[in-house]
């Protein structure tokens, strides 16, 4: 983990009200691993104050220019405009400084399997699955990507994925983009084709809910990335903790998604406490 002051090389809108933004960070990548995160601040004086999380997309380097200039390493996030903070990322350009606290938190479990891969992203969730993906491909083994959204303006960087040699399915609920319904209902004749699989998932609560209920019907191991509210990204503020299995009064278990997680297996969840959270890998308000 490393606090960077830093500074912007490009902040472009991909989709109506989504963003990639790419941040000036050596070294970065020899460090992130597949589901971690960065908290991101700008530096200014005016609220708001804290950091705001944000799961890891990609990291690499920019080519060495015609001035002599070398290669510049960078961590790219991808987000959505939902409330003040992310309003007033949408406004940085080029040269703005900033600062991240990164990479944070525990990320995919990616040793080596004996069945099929299959990632599954709802929105901005899919974020995460991206380095995921990169990994798994470089160790050759087989990925195939579910990705759903509301709208076809939900759907992002399918281009990226299949570049990697990924699968890539897309199901939207208006039918806009690739099929109509739930990606959900992708996953079940998925699995039925695959049923020796292990899944990745990470998006909105009820979509990560749906996917476990589908996983613990086909016995399918299950990773799931959660969106929880992070105020400190270190295990400090305690403002991310959720309920463990066997939790209970007489033998309370929580675990702290930002310390613990973002990561977990399915079956370390008390899944009927857990709420529709959003920020880890979206953006807070």
């Amino acid at each position: 983990m490393k606090n960077y002051r830093t500074k912007i090389i490009s902040n472009q809108e991909i989709s109506p009200g989504y963003y990639r933004m790419r941040i000036l960070a050596p070294g970065f990548g020899e460090k992130a691993h597949p589901g971690q995160f960065v908290m991101f601040r700008v530096q200014r004086s005016l609220p708001p104050l804290l950091r705001r999380p944000f799961g890891i997309f990609r990291t690499g380097f920019l080519p060495a220019d015609c001035d002599g200039l070398p290669p510049q390493e960078y961590v790219e996030i991808l987000y959505k405009v939902i409330g003040r903070g992310t309003g007033i990322m949408a406004e940085l350009h080029e040269g703005d400084r900033v600062e991240l606290l990164g990479p944070l938190g525990n990320g995919f479990d990616v040793r080596a399997g004996s069945g099929e891969r299959i990632l599954v992203g709802g929105g901005i969730g899919l974020v995460p699955l991206f380095m995921l993906a990169s990994e798994l491909v470089h160790k050759g083994e087989t990925v195939r990507l579910l990705m759903g959204g509301r709208t076809r303006d939900d759907i992002l960087a399918v281009t990226e994925f299949e570049r990697l040699g990924v699968e890539t399915y897309v199901s939207t609920d208006d039918g806009s983009l690739g099929e109509e319904g739930l990606i959900t209902q992708v996953l079940e004749r998925k699995l039925i084709k695959y049923p020796g699989a292990e899944v990745f998932a990470c998006g909105p609560m009820p979509m990560l809910k749906a996917v476990r209920e589908i996983c613990q019907r086909f016995k399918t191991p299950l990773q799931v990335s959660l969106e929880e509210f992070m105020a400190c990204g270190v295990g400090a503020c305690l403002g991310c903790v959720v309920k463990g299995a066997g939790h209970s009064d007489e033998n309370p278990s929580y675990l702290c998604t930002c310390k613990v997680g973002p990561v977990f297996k399915a079956e370390y969840l008390d899944w009927s406490a857990l709420g529709h959270g959003q920020g880890e890998c979206g953006g807070c308000a």
